[in-house]
C-alpha cells in the first residue's frame, strides 16, 4: 500500500466523519453551509495568494470536494501534505 493510498483512505474516513457530524447537528443546513463556505473560501484564498506564503494549492476537483465537505481542516491537511 503506497502513501497516497492511504492518504486517500484517510480523506475518505474524514468525509464520512465530518457528514455524520453535520447530520447529527442541530442547524444542520445552517452547520454545513458554514463549513462549506469556509473550506471553499479558504482554498481560494489560498489558491490567489498562497504563492507570497510558498503553499500551491491548484483548485481542481479533488481539493474543491474536499474542502467543501470537510472545510477548514482539509485545507489545513493539503497544506501540511504540501510541506511534506
Amino acid at each position: 500500500m503506497t502513501a497516497n493510498n492511504i492518504l486517500y483512505i484517510m480523506y475518505g474516513v474524514a468525509i464520512l466523519v465530518m457528514l455524520i457530524y453535520y447530520i447529527r447537528r442541530r442547524r444542520k443546513f445552517l452547520s454545513a453551509f458554514f463549513g462549506v463556505f469556509s473550506g471553499l473560501a479558504a482554498l481560494v484564498l489560498l489558491n490567489k495568494f498562497g504563492g507570497g506564503l510558498g503553499i500551491d494549492l491548484p483548485l481542481n476537483l479533488f481539493n474543491i470536494c474536499g474542502s467543501a465537505v470537510l472545510g477548514i481542516p482539509f485545507v489545513a491537511l493539503l497544506i501540511i501534505v504540501n510541506i511534506l
